[in-house]
């Protein structure tokens, strides 16, 4: 999609202004020269509105006006008729190789009535017109397809104000930019249309669940089915809660860092720099101790699960009981032979004492019965002494003799608790030291820091609620997930039993297919299209801030998987965009993530930017303004004279619309001629970047310059 061009009425200070965009692909840059309080933002804003309605404007369109503020005294109507008309054109293709072009034109209108100071403003209304050489034709649902070629996500991505534009990298919480990068990456990428779509098969896979119910009477199914229903709809829930609290996780995160920042900046002057590094020097030694002290304390917990502590808490016992063993041991007895003996002797008819054992007399009847009584009582004294010779053999390890001194149970409790009890005390120590030195500082006179810090301890807390509860919630849906598992291998057994259960399973198995297919996709563009752009980002910011040696420092950057901007100094120190990039730098990454994405992505869209070069010098401006040519396929820029300087020659060179836009208002303190304008207005003129006629001239440019006519 490109801009063609646009048409304001009425729209704040621009009563009657027309632009062109530059649609060459040769020159693809268009620059709207003009200064501060000469309608750049009013113009990004006309064309947002006029796109996105009342929700592009500041506060959503509450409380803010359209029209221009000295209507009622100028034109003598209360009604003011309001709109932004834009022309665009969009490419499509048929088989990746046929181009059709197709040109719009949108309008949005509005009437604001006044009254006195008080105006109330009647709901916008849009048309699309698909413009033809036979004619225009009336598209039914202009918005729909407005949204389609620049989805609402991608506002900030393609009309930037170049202040705004650091709410990627800079925000009032961390969660903002985190939202902001992500919504605009998802958007551009295509992962929302893939979070869409497994929703639709995770609902679809739901009903087609429930419609297994209908098939027979089988109580047990229905259970089933009802079962993973139930099952869903509280995965669902979880999820929801997982989800939020990620986000109020993240929100106390940014709310911490925030904090942190007002405490950084109250330690900056004099001795609290000094104060600073040592609390921070100290809070990192406190955070090794208490790693240090969980290790410690497992280890401790730990020595009273094994056998050394079973070992010699029994030793007194178990040293009785060996002792016995090993007795028995020696006379023989285990293991037993005593039954062999006798039974071999019933055999015979003489006893080993030399008695007689024939059974034809009395005597060595009665023998016989002695000897096999003996023997029945030897049989069950000898699972005793299988039992006996079990326990001889398997308590060797817990014979004092065989272990060695540092191998005891209180050898090893004696050197954790040595170990623990001196990390308790160094924890103690560096504990007192913090307090003393936040003592210290809460002494400085003029500061609220132990307010702030507080403060911080709250959100600390808050922000550990959300974790755990997080944490909690994933670990139920874990579970959930294996009954589910678990309940589905039934159903799909019990309708394997029905007749028309072969369908439904069918049905299922494509569900799963198609959910496994969207998956895989969404975790490719996760990973491989978002580290695409992340390195993109990183290459196109390096090549901007080459010149720039105030940022040599800077080594790399890229997009983590939070969705974070980060920098990375020497040794890869991580650093804060925030507070460790100067505002030319901040504006340059911003730039570069927008461009990246915006080529990654392969999306033809403008880029429209005001004020993008502010705050830079002369070499970065010149290889900003290079970069931002290069990657864009149209690019817009609001510029003021002092963003214009030192780039005359790129301008000259890609530019293929240039149009100067000035403020009548500005004479005489800033225009050297008086426009004869009484209203508050923008006039437009044709003046190239370098040059100025009677309406534009500013007192700030009166060197020697070449004039046009008016």
């Amino acid at each position: 999609m490109k801009l063609v061009s646009a048409e304001f009425e009425n729209f704040r200070l621009l009563r009657k202004l027309h632009l062109d965009f530059s649609m060459s692909e040769q020159k693809r840059l268009t620059v709207i020269r003009a200064e501060n309080e000469t309608g750049k933002t009013t113009v990004l804003t006309g064309l947002q509105w006029a796109l996105y309605g009342d929700d592009a404007l500041p506060r959503k369109g509450r409380d803010f006006r359209l029209h221009p503020i000295d209507w009622e005294s100028s034109e003598g109507s209360s009604r003011v008729p309001i709109s932004v008309q834009v022309d665009f054109e969009t490419t499509s293709f048929r088989q990746n190789r046929f181009e059709t072009k197709y040109r719009y034109r949108v309008t949005r209108s509005t009437t604001e009535t006044l009254n006195g100071n008080d105006w109330r403003r009647s709901p916008s209304s849009i048309k699309l017109h698909r413009l033809e050489d036979s004619g225009s034709v009336e598209e039914r649902h202009p918005e729909a397809i407005v949204k389609e070629e620049l989805p609402e996500e991608l506002r900030e991505v393609f009309f930037t104000d170049g202040d705004r534009a650091l709410n990627f990298i800079e925000a009032t919480s961390m969660a903002d930019k985190r939202d902001r990068v992500q919504s605009a990456i998802q958007s551009l990428l295509g992962l929302g249309v893939l979070e869409n779509a497994q929703k639709h098969v995770k609902r679809t896979s739901t009903d087609i669940n429930k419609a297994a119910k209908e098939f027979g009477s089988n109580d047990e199914l229905t259970r089933i089915v009802e079962d993973i229903e139930s099952h869903d709809t509280e995965s669902g829930e979880l999820e929801k809660k997982i989800e939020d609290s990620k986000q109020q996780s993240s929100a106390f995160e940014g709310k911490i860092a925030d904090t942190q920042k007002e405490i950084d900046a109250a330690l900056i002057k004099g001795d609290r720099e000094k104060l600073k590094q040592d609390i921070e020097e100290t809070r990192k030694q406190l955070k090794q101790l208490d790693k240090q002290l969980d290790a410690t304390a497992k280890d401790h917990a730990n020595i009273f699960k094994g056998l050394p502590l079973a070992r010699d808490l029994l030793a007194p016992v178990l040293d009785n009981a060996l002792d016995k063993l090993s007795d028995l041991e020696k006379q023989g007895q285990i293991p037993s032979t005593t039954i062999p003996v006798l039974e071999d002797r019933l055999k015979g008819d003489e006893c080993i004492c030399g008695e007689s054992l024939d059974k034809d007399r009395p005597d060595g009847w009665k023998r016989r019965e002695h000897i096999q009584c003996l023997i029945d009582e030897s049989r069950k004294a000898d699972e005793l002494q299988h039992v006996i010779t079990d326990l001889y053999f398997g308590s060797r390890s817990l014979q004092s003799d065989e272990i060695a001194d540092d191998g005891r149970w209180i050898a090893e409790y004696t050197r954790v608790s040595e170990y623990r009890g001196k990390l308790d005390s160094l924890r103690e120590d560096h504990g007192k030291k913090l307090k003393a030195l936040e003592a210290q500082l809460d002494d400085i006179p003029d500061t609220n820091i132990q307010g702030l810090r507080e403060m911080m301890r709250d959100y600390e807390n808050q922000r550990e609620r959300f974790r755990d509860e997080r944490v909690r919630s994933e670990t139920r849906l874990e579970h959930l997930k294996e009954v589910k598992s678990s309940l589905e291998k039934k159903r799909e057994r019990l309708l394997r039993e029905q007749k028309k259960g072969t369908r439904v399973l069918a049905e299922l198995a494509v569900v799963q297919d198609v959910s496994d297919v969207l998956k895989r996709s969404y975790d490719r563009i996760t990973n491989e299209e978002l580290a695409k752009v992340s390195n993109l980002m990183n290459e196109l910011f390096l090549e901007m801030i080459v010149a720039d040696p105030e940022q040599g420092d800077i080594r790399r950057t890229k997009i983590s998987e939070a969705f974070d901007i980060v920098a990375y100094g020497p040794n890869d120190r991580e650093l804060n965009p925030d507070r460790d990039l100067n505002g030319a730098a901040r504006r340059a990454l911003t730039l570069a993530f927008i461009l990246a994405l915006t080529r990654v992505s392969k999306v033809e869209a403008p880029n429209v930017i005001d004020t993008p070069l502010g705050m830079m010098s002369g070499h970065v401006k010149q290889s900003v303004l290079t970069t931002a040519v290069r990657e864009s396929s149209q690019l817009v820029l609001f510029l003021t004279r002092a963003e214009i300087r030192d780039c005359e020659k790129i301008i000259d060179r890609e530019a293929g619309q240039i149009v100067t836009l000035t403020n009548p208002a500005h004479y005489p303190r800033m225009l050297v001629n008086d426009p004869n304008v009484k209203e508050h207005t923008v006039l437009r003129c044709e003046c190239s970047h370098d040059r100025d006629c009677p309406v534009c001239k500013r007192k700030e440019d009166m060197e020697p310059q070449t004039e046009i006519a008016s």
